[in-house]
């Protein structure tokens, strides 16, 4: 019988008894993957045991600086970073590629990029950028495609002098937000 070539694709060099370099032909689905995917891959199943916490960003420099930066439904805690890094460091070879490792919760300030995020900061006063206005406001609603704000805001009266308070909201989409942070209170 003989051998169907279209499902080999794959050719890497390999050494014979004498050390003379040959190719030889590895199956198609046989795949070296590259550091960043080995990192990535690594970063996902530890992720995965731990379903509160989720991925903000992942950066790997051309040094190998490795820098993991995670938020949670309930916030990051040390443990969580910990465990992390862990599963990252554990199960890459340093002999085969050096790198440093930084894995951080995202910091106080930071702006929000994930609907999750605004999900998290429901009943919390954000900063909202958009191309046309800046406002700070409470976060009361948050899905998939748009937030909603509520505000005070002084007001002049329909009828008469003067400024009355009224309370306003405003749907925002998230294709709209250009920057936004959730505020610290110290109240």
């Amino acid at each position: 019988m003989g051998f169907n070539i279209k499902y080999f694709s794959i050719f890497a060099p390999l050494l014979n008894r004498n050390g003379i370099m040959r190719e030889a032909m590895l199956p198609s689905f046989y795949k070296i993957m590259t550091f960043k995917e080995q990192v990535v891959l690594l970063l996902n199943n530890s992720l995965l045991e731990k379903p509160s916490v989720f991925l903000i960003d992942i950066s790997i420099s051309d040094t190998y600086k490795i820098v993991v930066t995670l938020d949670g439904d309930n916030g990051v805690n040390l443990q969580d970073c910990i465990d992390i890094a862990r599963a990252i460091e554990n199960n890459l070879d340093r002999e085969e590629q050096d790198f440093a490792l930084e894995v951080a919760s995202v910091g106080v300030g930071s702006p929000l990029k994930l609907t999750r995020q605004y999900i998290k900061n429901i009943g919390r006063t954000l900063i909202v950028n958009t191309n046309t206005t800046t406002i700070e406001a409470e976060l009361i609603a948050a899905d998939e495609t748009k937030i909603v704000l509520s505000w005070k805001a002084r007001e002049p009266k329909k009828i008469g002098k003067g400024k009355e308070t009224v309370q306003k909201t405003e749907e925002i989409l998230y294709t709209d937000i250009k920057q936004a942070i959730v505020t610290v209170n110290f109240n």
